[in-house]
């Protein structure tokens, strides 16, 4: 049911069970305040988080969470044919696994699949949920399909947990929800083919061991899951991935930063933009061990002799064609913001690319969490972009300023 940016909206909430329902009243409010009409479907368990008549109070119209309820009006099905937007806040990890196998044994698994509008979740779970690989594949199995995900935060949970895994701020997942219906489904990268590497390479010292880096590929995914969502041919060159790989694109798989740099330069060769996102590993050992190494033959001390490896970035750059957009990335682990901008404009001129994405990792940021601080510099060292958010909002604004160039 299509709705104008301008007009409102039934947006029908969804709220799981979790303890971060009680936030999904604020939700409600927040859609209510802003003129749409909302309608609530709870789940039984989420209704033992927040009672029904708060919430029949704030949304100022019925609660919904019986699947046998108005059955002469076909209920499990007109909820979700008469919405514009469906917002699920909380989505437990129950939920979202019942969402990814497409189960409809409830009120409000019947709405969803029995609805063509855009979907946002907003997950809250213990961070070892978030974590764990079926939640981790369930996502990706729903973002391939088009579905929003919002979040999560990272913060207190439940006790005295912290970590990734809070419920993301009421205003946000509004916000969020409510850009997804007024942008529409944005195909500005129709007839592009873009070429993104993602994870982390990693150089052998023997056949057990290497040297790698704490890149686990999550913001190289967003960026190639984004491109692909908007209407491009996207060729995916991953090197270790800690999470599952996005639906419909072309997954290519590599390990060393040799085998990276000439896979990249072959897809590079009829590609339109090449987002370098990969951690690529800047030296390699000289010597590759045939076996195991022993420390019994090395004693107390070992010394590894290193040689560099060739400049992915810096190659492909110089290569490009007319026309052709290459786009780098540095993480920094430099706190001060000015010295941090310094090396940035000193990495784009030695590298030579159009873009440089600049973000700051440490031991608890950048790497392997689910959010991103990013600085981008053009060509002229001066700053197009600043922003903060999921790895997947970083990823569509960083689309936005190559699509904007292209």
């Amino acid at each position: 049911m299509a709705a104008s940016k301008s007009s409102p909206l039934t947006v029908v909430v969804g709220i799981s069970g979790g303890i971060a329902a009680y936030k999904a009243v604020n939700v409600v409010r927040a859609f209510v305040l802003a003129g749409h009409s909302v309608h609530v479907v709870a789940t039984e368990a989420a209704l033992r988080f927040v009672g029904r008549p708060t919430l029949e109070a704030i949304s100022r119209n019925p609660v919904h969470s019986e699947l046998y309820e108005g059955v002469a009006e076909v209920r499990h099905v007109a909820i979700g044919q008469s919405a514009d937007l469906i917002v699920i806040a909380p989505a437990t990890a129950n939920t979202i696994a019942k969402l990814a196998a497409g189960i409809a044994d409830d009120l409000l698994g019947n709405t969803v699949l029995a609805s063509t509008a855009p979907l946002v979740i907003a997950p809250a779970m213990h961070t070892e949920m978030w974590q764990n690989p079926a939640t981790v594949a369930n996502v990706a199995t729903l973002r391939s399909r088009g579905v929003t995900v919002i979040g999560p935060a990272v913060g207190q949970l439940t006790g005295a947990d912290s970590g990734p895994g809070r419920l993301e701020e009421p205003d946000a997942i509004v916000r969020g929800a409510l850009a997804v219906v007024a942008a529409g489904p944005v195909q500005d990268l129709v007839g592009t083919r873009v070429v993104v590497t993602a994870g982390g390479t990693r150089e052998p010292l023997d056949p057990v061991r290497f040297l790698g880096n704490r890149s686990s590929g999550r913001q190289g995914i967003a960026i190639a899951e984004a491109a692909a969502a908007r209407g491009a041919d996207v060729v995916l060159i991953a090197a270790h991935l800690e999470v599952p790989p996005p639906g419909g694109v072309e997954l290519r798989e590599v390990s060393t930063a040799l085998e990276m740099q000439d896979a990249a330069a072959a897809a590079s060769a009829d590609a339109d933009v090449i987002v370098m996102a990969a951690a690529v590993a800047d030296y390699r050992p000289v010597e590759v061990s045939e076996g195991k190494i022993k420390k019994d033959d090395r004693g107390d001390s070992m010394t590894l002799e290193l040689v560099r490896n060739p400049d992915i970035l810096a190659g492909l750059a110089a290569a490009k064609r007319d026309g052709q957009l290459v786009v780098g990335f540095a993480a920094e682990t430099e706190t001060d913001r000015a010295r941090q901008l310094e090396l940035g404009r000193s990495k784009i001129a030695r590298k030579g690319a159009d873009l440089l994405v600049l973000n700051r990792v440490g031991w608890n940021e950048g790497f392997a969490t689910e959010r991103n601080e990013i600085t981008v510099l053009d060509s002229t060292a001066d700053i197009v972009l600043e922003f903060a958010g999921s790895k997947v909002s970083v990823a569509h604004r960083i689309l936005d300023v190559i699509a904007e160039r292209l």
